[in-house]
């Protein structure tokens, strides 16, 4: 929502809108000259301004009861629609492919659109208004994917996710068709699946996951007219997106890093991404489950995930747009792990502040630290390190 609001308000567009606190995103945008409220009223609404929200803000929000209410897709798909656009999709891997695909394009020269899911500290933001190509994420988890039309279309990969939306894998893989036959009809296609990872140039990025994002980039990028050979010289200075496996320093000899990994597959390759970042220490994982649905259907898979770490601490659920279900808590991706890998070391801490004394306690020099989750884990990154010191 902030970059389309970025970009729109570049744009020419009269922007205004609320959030529940304070942060860095929305202090980003009221420098931009954003109005930003504190709070949800339904006087926040300025008169004759088109609504847009996304769709995990509830139905029953006050700025949106009685009025009509675009999804964050209608704007998107008209702001990609003002150029030449690649719009990134799949379940696992947007967000880093497309500010690999931002990215290269602002060192190539093209002063490229783009708004993008997570902060690219190389480009100092994660929206930004130019002149040439537009690079957005397509979401798949309310469908809203089927508005975009862009000129290229990449699918990264096809995963079982938000079960509040499909009942299965083949619900989402046709969803995924369904895109590719409607909205992006006429769209030259990238799929994670026929790419050659092994041919990309070095990375500075770790992880097999990020060769297979970085082979659907290039891809993209030559169907754009974009000539490999400059590519590859550009690509290899990415340096990464905020929270896919961020470095947060040392502390006490031990690194300290933060990845959104939210899904069995995600915290998979992070961690096997994790351990070519120590030469002989362990891997000690902090893991915040995020959504209820989620941590009831997949918290056998996210037990096998974590059992690749050398210890493990769970936290309780970050809730998000969702509401407790019953008999479902952080406690059966504990007793999942238990049962996947037996003799590792695992911690219970219902309250996420709870587990930096714990984890603190593990630590040791030559270790590193990762924490999980698409909550707000990340903030258990500062009491760690002041434990440590």
């Amino acid at each position: 929502m902030s970059g389309l609001a970025l970009v729109a308000k570049a744009r020419g567009a009269e922007v205004a809108g609320s959030d529940s606190a304070m942060s860095a995103t929305t202090e980003r945008l009221v420098a931009s000259g954003i109005a930003v409220t504190i709070g949800h009223a339904a006087e926040n609404v300025p008169e004759g301004f088109e609504i847009v929200a996304s769709s995990a803000i509830a139905s029953d929000n006050p700025e949106l009861e009685g009025r009509l209410v675009l999804q964050r897709a209608t704007l998107l798909a008209q702001l990609i629609g003002e150029s030449p656009s690649i719009v990134v999709a799949g379940a696992h891997g947007k967000t880093t492919t497309a500010s690999m695909i931002a990215f290269c394009l602002d060192r190539l020269g093209d002063d490229p659109t783009f708004m993008i899911g997570g902060g690219v500290p190389q480009l100092g933001t994660n929206a930004r208004a130019g002149r040439g190509w537009t690079v957005a994420e397509g979401d798949e988890s309310d469908g809203s994917l089927l508005a975009l039309s862009p000129t290229i279309a990449v699918i990264t990969n096809i995963d079982h996710d938000h079960h509040t939306t499909f009942a299965s894998r083949s619900e989402v893989s046709a969803l995924f068709d369904r895109w590719l036959s409607d909205g992006a009809s006429g769209a030259k296609i990238v799929r994670g699946d026929d790419v050659d990872a092994a041919e990309v140039v070095d990375l500075s990025v770790p992880g097999d996951h990020n060769r297979v994002n970085a082979a659907c980039a290039i891809a993209a990028l030559v169907h754009a007219g974009f000539e490999q050979r400059a590519i590859e010289q550009v690509l290899p200075d990415f340096t990464g997106v905020a929270r896919r496996l961020e470095a947060h320093g040392e502390v006490g000899g031990v690194l300290l890093y933060d990845d959104y990994a939210h899904h069995p597959t995600e915290v998979t390759a992070t961690l096997r991404a994790a351990r070519s970042l120590t030469a002989a220490g362990r891997v000690i994982a902090v893991f915040q489950p995020h959504l209820f649905s989620r941590t009831e259907h997949l918290a056998c898979e996210f037990g096998a995930a974590l059992a690749l770490a050398d210890a493990v601490c769970v936290v309780g659920i970050y809730a998000a747009r969702e509401r407790p279900r019953q008999g479902v808590s952080a406690k059966l991706v504990v007793d999942a792990i238990s049962d996947r890998r037996q003799g590792v070391r695992i911690g219970f801490a219902p309250q996420l502040a709870d587990a930096a004394p714990i984890v603190s306690s593990w630590l040791r020099p030559g270790d590193v630290l990762l924490t999980l989750g698409a909550g707000d884990v990340n903030t258990l990154i500062p009491l760690v390190a002041r434990e440590l010191a």
